[in-house]
This record gives structure tokens, C-alpha cells and sequence, in this order.
């Protein structure tokens, strides 16, 4: 009824062998966790373009050399972005926040401490940064 398969199968089996190599999972979540932190600290340098401060700086510091523990000492490419407008600010700190959540979890699930730390930190940061501000009274 049915014609059997005459060609060779497409996909791999669980018991074949390749011919390029595999990473392991700490080499991929090395991978993940440098991606993030780059992500960060491209937002980092264009919230310092905008509002520069001295924690932004030591914070974009922190974040260039984890980024470069992570990927075996190969600095981070840093942005030289041109002040923006105010209003992008918040809209920059809240993807920042969102980026270090990522990180952190990332971090965490790689039992990298002094990352997890930074991640965290700049997630409080990010955090009070865009948290509306009382108003004053008259």
C-alpha cells in the first residue's frame, strides 16, 4: 500500500556523528550573557550622550569589562552617540531595565555572581530613573 523510503533521510539521527562542533551549554549562556550586557552597555553610553553622569560612567566600565571577561578579552564596541531629546530618556531607561532583567536571569542561571550583581544594580538604577517623581508641594 504504502511505498517504502528509497533516499536517505534529511534530518539527523539522535546516534549520528557531525562534522562541526558543538558548544556546551555554559559556552552558550557565556554567549547569551556577553550579547546582553553589550546590549546594556550600548544603551548605557547613549543614556550617558544624553544625561551624563559619574555612576553612568562607572557602570558602562563594569559593563565593558564583563563583556570582555565573558568573550576572552575582546572589548565591547562602544557607541558615540549624539545627545538625543529629553523625552527619549525614559523610553532609553526603561529598555536599559529590560536589558539588565535579561542579564540577571542569565547570570543567574550560570551561577555568575559579579555579573548577576552588576545586572541587578543596573536594573535598580534604570529603575528609580523612571519611577515618576512626587509632586512638589506648593
Amino acid at each position: 500500500m504504502y511505498e517504502p523510503i528509497r533516499t536517505k533521510s534529511v534530518h539527523s539521527t539522535a546516534g549520528a556523528t557531525s562534522d562541526f562542533p558543538h558548544r556546551s551549554r555554559e559556552e552558550e549562556l557565556d554567549i547569551q550573557l556577553a550579547g546582553h550586557l553589550a546590549a546594556l552597555l550600548a544603551v548605557t553610553d547613549e543614556i550617558r550622550a544624553t544625561a551624563p553622569s559619574d555612576d553612568l560612567d562607572a557602570a558602562a566600565e563594569r559593563l565593558a569589562s564583563q563583556v570582555a571577561r565573558l568573550r576572552d578579552g575582546v572589548t565591547p564596541v562602544r557607541s558615540s552617540v549624539a545627545d538625543h531629546h529629553d523625552s527619549r530618556l525614559v523610553a532609553l531607561h526603561q529598555r536599559a531595565y529590560a536589558l539588565a532583567g535579561r542579564a540577571l536571569v542569565v547570570a543567574a542561571s550560570r551561577a555568575d555572581t559579579s555579573a548577576a550583581i552588576l545586572a541587578a544594580e543596573r536594573m535598580d538604577a534604570h529603575a528609580s530613573a523612571t519611577a515618576p517623581r512626587p509632586l512638589a508641594a506648593h
